[in-house]
């Protein structure tokens, strides 16, 4: 028995070796849990083409929206482990939906391979020019007074901004209008416009609206104030230092990928992240790159347990509820 087990073994090893040799043939689908124009969708984007060059085949980024990011993440669940359908996601998706959807239908731990982190990232609280705040003193100011006032918009449902601005308001103890978008893009649409007051995401889409004067950020989680925009202070500046919440982002598969393949999209992050051209514009986006022992799949797989259980602290103080 042992030497007909011993066989099998390596006819698997030899099997995994002869694809990952062949691993890509055709192009990868990078499945984005979120609206196009969003922070996922941009960062994802950038990675992307950097992994497109490496692996010398196009991978592709397909926005599947629904559900606070659980749609696109159960396709990748369930699709065929075979390295050409990746879900690009972030805290919220591969740890905090765990405790926000009781009929989730997957474990990120379990049913999910790490590949790799990509980026951690700082949120930042804008304002619409409407809504006459300035800073973050004034906003405080203003939800304390009539927090009915305010129109506090967010990507959805279980989303990292659902879960910043929950945060944000238990902390503070202050209370909003929550208005929820299908993905942060249609929520900071109608904050450009004036539809709505306030919106916290990530620096990806808030830095660069604010330099072009579109929306105010007034508010910063990162520890100090960001080179990227001096004039944004920081939360702990503006009189609410509870709030400290970054955001990572980061490419899993199926489970029941093979190692050698998984091994070579491992490499695939690792090379992009070294891409001068995407370091470039990671650096202009305020979108941190994961230091070189918080890179490949054992470190991200010890992230995504951990976070499973702080989220699931910070969701039942926060009394948050993906409805």
């Amino acid at each position: 028995m042992r030497v007909f087990a011993s066989a099998a073994a390596a006819l698997l090893l030899l099997a995994g070796s002869a694809i990952a040799q062949t691993f890509p043939n055709r192009p990868v689908t990078l499945v984005v849990a979120a609206a196009a124009g969003g922070t996922t969708d941009v960062l994802a984007r950038l990675v992307a083409k950097s992994m497109s060059e490496d692996l010398r085949q196009s991978v592709i980024v397909e926005n599947v929206v629904g559900g606070g990011a659980t749609v696109g993440t159960r396709r990748v669940v369930r699709s065929e482990p075979d390295g050409y359908t990746l879900i690009f996601g972030n805290m919220g998706s591969l740890a905090a939906n765990v405790w926000l959807f009781p009929q989730l239908g997957y474990d990120p731990r379990q049913d999910l391979a790490p590949v790799g982190l990509v980026a951690i990232v700082p949120m930042v609280l804008s304002v619409s020019k409407k809504s006459g705040v300035r800073d973050l003193p004034a906003f405080l100011a203003k939800l304390k007074a009539d927090g009915r006032s305010v129109n506090f918009g967010h990507s959805g449902p279980g989303t990292t901004g659902h879960l910043a601005t929950a945060t944000f308001l238990h902390v503070t103890g202050t209370k909003a209008v929550d208005i929820a978008y299908r993905g942060a893009g249609p929520a900071i649409n109608d904050l450009m416009s004036g539809v709505i007051d306030a919106v916290i995401d990530q620096t990806v889409t808030m830095l660069p609206l604010h330099a072009g004067g579109n929306v105010t950020a007034i508010a910063t989680s990162s520890r100090r104030r960001l080179p990227q925009a001096p004039d944004v202070p920081t939360f702990a500046e503006g009189g609410a230092p509870q709030f400290d919440l970054t955001v990572w982002n980061a490419i899993a598969a199926p489970a029941a990928t093979p190692r050698p393949i998984l091994d070579r999209l491992e490499a695939s992050v690792r090379a992009a992240l070294q891409d001068p051209e995407l370091r470039r514009r990671f650096g202009e986006l305020a979108a941190e790159l994961p230091e070189p022992d918080q890179q490949g799949a054992e470190p991200l797989r010890r992230l995504i347990a951990a976070d499973v259980e702080r989220f699931g602290a910070i969701i039942r103080a926060v009394g948050l509820k993906a409805e």
